[in-house]
């Protein structure tokens, strides 16, 4: 006689949830606020879902839960399977339609995504779009998280468990007021010298494509302000107060309505790139899949 074999799932959805949410927060207490449960609720859906596999998952370091190698290699399946659950929830409700989720740094994100979703808005009104603006690092931490789908950054970094893909290209200017002096010349890298700067804040994606720019053909780059976001910087230059270095992108409105002015200089151009990461061990939902779709079409 042959013995029946048990086929029954003994994985549970909310057990996932839990473990993704345990994996961005730390705590079973964040993940508890995060997915609106109880912390004893969310422990023991932890320990079910340990028990069910036979491994720990974490590492208890204190007070602290950190993933370890076999939740690493549970988490993006999990993220997958949780993904799916939505977008099947969708199918039939406009209340559940699954989120895409973006990462972008700042110049990316504040002057080239805002159209493009907005047009895919267009095309799928039901689409629910967060977007985090942050810098390169972060977004690099959002995606590698599985927090976003897709990331955008400035330049070509790497990573180990992301891959980083050539999407456009950037060129990064210089700016001043109205009415500066050296504006209807060509400016020599003499003149930069004596120059006052105001700048992004470093490990931001504009700051170092300016250092990469500026400090090799400059013997001196006098840096007033490091400012958080483009538009202080735009702000400050057009006060009067320096020189700004600022992605093309950023300063194109600025320059047609006259309060910036592209100062012409004896530098090389200096172009980057912009790039969309991706984790390589993700499947992307449909939404995501349509949106990257969206972005790369011209």
């Amino acid at each position: 006689m042959n013995q029946k074999i048990d086929q029954r799932l003994k994985l549970t959805l909310r057990q996932l949830e839990v473990f993704a949410a345990v994996a961005r927060g730390g705590t079973t207490r964040a993940a508890a606020d995060e997915i609106s449960r109880s912390q004893s609720a969310a422990s023991n859906a932890l320990g079910e879902l340990e028990s069910v596999l036979g491994v720990q998952l974490f590492d208890r370091v204190g007070k602290k839960l950190m993933i370890n190698e076999n939740g690493r290699a549970l988490l993006p399946r999990a993220a997958a399977i949780l993904e799916q659950a939505v977008e099947t929830e969708a199918l039939f409700t406009a209340a559940h339609a699954a989120a895409l989720r973006l990462a972008s740094s700042y110049t990316i994100g504040e002057y080239l995504l805002p159209e493009l979703i907005a047009s895919w808005k267009h095309e799928h009104p039901r689409s629910h779009v967060l977007l985090d603006i942050v810098n390169t690092h972060d977004v690099f931490e959002r995606v590698a998280s599985f927090r976003a789908d897709i990331g955008f950054i400035e330049g070509s970094h790497s990573h180990p468990e992301l891959t980083v893909r050539k999407w456009r290209s950037d060129e990064i200017v210089v700016v001043a007021a109205a009415g500066h002096p050296m504006i209807g010349r060509r400016v020599s890298a003499r003149q930069l010298n004596q120059a006052i700067w105001v700048l992004r804040e470093p490990g931001s994606g504009t700051r170092e494509a300016s250092d990469r720019w500026l400090i090799p053909h400059l013997a001196q780059v006098e840096v007033e302000l490091e400012l958080g976001s483009n538009e202080a910087v735009k702000r400050v230059v057009a006060a009067g107060l320096g020189l700004g270095c600022l992605s093309r992108l950023a300063v194109k409105e600025a320059i047609s309505e006259g309060w910036l002015v592209e100062l012409a200089t004896t530098l090389p151009p200096m172009q980057r790139t912009l790039s969309i990461v991706l984790h390589r061990a993700k499947k992307l939902g449909a939404a995501a899949e349509g949106f990257l779709r969206h972005c790369t079409a011209d």
